[in-house]
């Protein structure tokens, strides 16, 4: 098997991954409640623009644009019969921008969660999940995107749902959940355990890690969750994701804001090494000016001491979130509808 983005790890040491998809494109007229994905065809240049901008950051990583790209989402817009065209097109697009780049950039096909509850809380089962996520990475490697980029997961059967369709299709993946409630995903995962799930799987994940979320400061913490012990900590094999909200979103008039300033992503992008992650990127509200800053910041910074909590809030401020103490199993099975979107 390719292992492509193994490769770029050992290689570089930390990697840079892009920036938010669905805030930016807002910016570019994409309006609300209409499907990023259609751009695929209704506006490639723009998201080549977006991807180009992303490269000329500094990126090593540059994720397709396909979040809501399965048949389950698809079908919310009546795309449900374009999941391979619309798939293959956004990667073919990625392809094209990161082959024009001085330096070697991988494309990472997204997958985000169907948005569906498994059975028994929802009707989605194990079989019906796999063949969905199965159906998108197909598109995503015809159009040549080097690994498959599972994220923004909150239920463990989705997590292996995705996980089984990306080794079927013999490419390197990566999966990240969102650590939104309380220091866990929606569905009671917590960081620590999402190393486990990872080293249960065979093949494994090349990375797993943290995104979206609710802030640089509360994926921070989960990040040091993750890198404690076990197989995502120093010593492990498998690497750790970083991607970050680019600070807190506010609500001004009918926008969405973000409060991360350029400055503001540089330190988190510092914090996140000193941390563990080998792979940083930002993900809603992240635009080409904070990335880089991170790029950097990157470039310039050596890893430091492991960070204490009093550390990180210094750097990039308060938690946002209570962070849960309990037990680190998860909450029963059932699997969890997520509302929104990566941004």
């Amino acid at each position: 098997m390719p292992t492509p983005l193994a490769d770029l790890i050992a290689e570089r040491g930390v990697l840079l991954a892009d920036g938010a998809t669905g805030t930016n494109f807002f910016d570019m007229g994409l309006q609300s409640g209409d499907a990023p994905e259609l751009w695929n065809e209704d506006e490639p240049e723009k998201v080549k623009a977006l991807h180009r901008s992303f490269v000329e950051a500094g990126a090593d990583i540059i994720l397709t644009n396909t979040f809501g790209g399965n048949r389950n989402r698809l079908k919310l817009h009546n795309g449900q019969d374009r999941v391979h065209e619309l798939n293959l097109a956004a990667a073919k697009l990625a392809r094209e921008v990161a082959n024009e780049a001085d330096k070697k950039v991988l494309v990472a096909g997204s997958v985000g969660p169907t948005g569906e509850l498994f059975v028994p809380l929802g009707e989605l089962t194990h079989e019906d999940a796999v063949f969905s996520f199965r159906e998108q990475m197909e598109g995503l490697k015809a159009g040549g995107a080097d690994v498959i980029w599972i994220e923004t997961m909150s239920a463990e059967e989705e997590i292996r749902a995705a996980a089984e369709a990306a080794q079927a299709t013999g490419m390197e993946y990566v999966f990240t959940a969102s650590f939104d409630t309380a220091g866990r995903t929606m569905m009671g995962i917590t960081p620590s355990r999402l190393g486990n799930i990872a080293e249960s799987l065979s093949p494994p994940p090349v990375a797993v890690g943290a995104n979206c979320g609710v802030g640089a400061t509360d994926l921070l913490y989960s990040v040091l969750d993750m890198t404690g012990e076990g197989p995502t900590s120093d010593k492990g094999s498998i690497a750790v994701v970083a991607k970050a909200n680019c600070g807190v979103p506010q609500i001004k008039g009918g926008d969405v804001v973000y409060s991360g300033t350029p400055e503001l992503m540089a330190r988190y992008a510092e914090l996140a090494v000193d941390s563990g992650a080998k792979i940083i990127g930002g993900c809603c509200g992240t635009s080409a000016d904070h990335l880089a800053a991170m790029r950097v910041a990157l470039d310039h910074h050596k890893k430091g001491q492991r960070p204490a909590l009093e550390a990180l809030v210094e750097g990039t401020g308060a938690l946002v979130n209570e962070i849960s103490t309990a037990s680190t199993e998860p909450k029963p099975a059932g699997g969890g509808r997520r509302g929104g979107r990566r941004r």
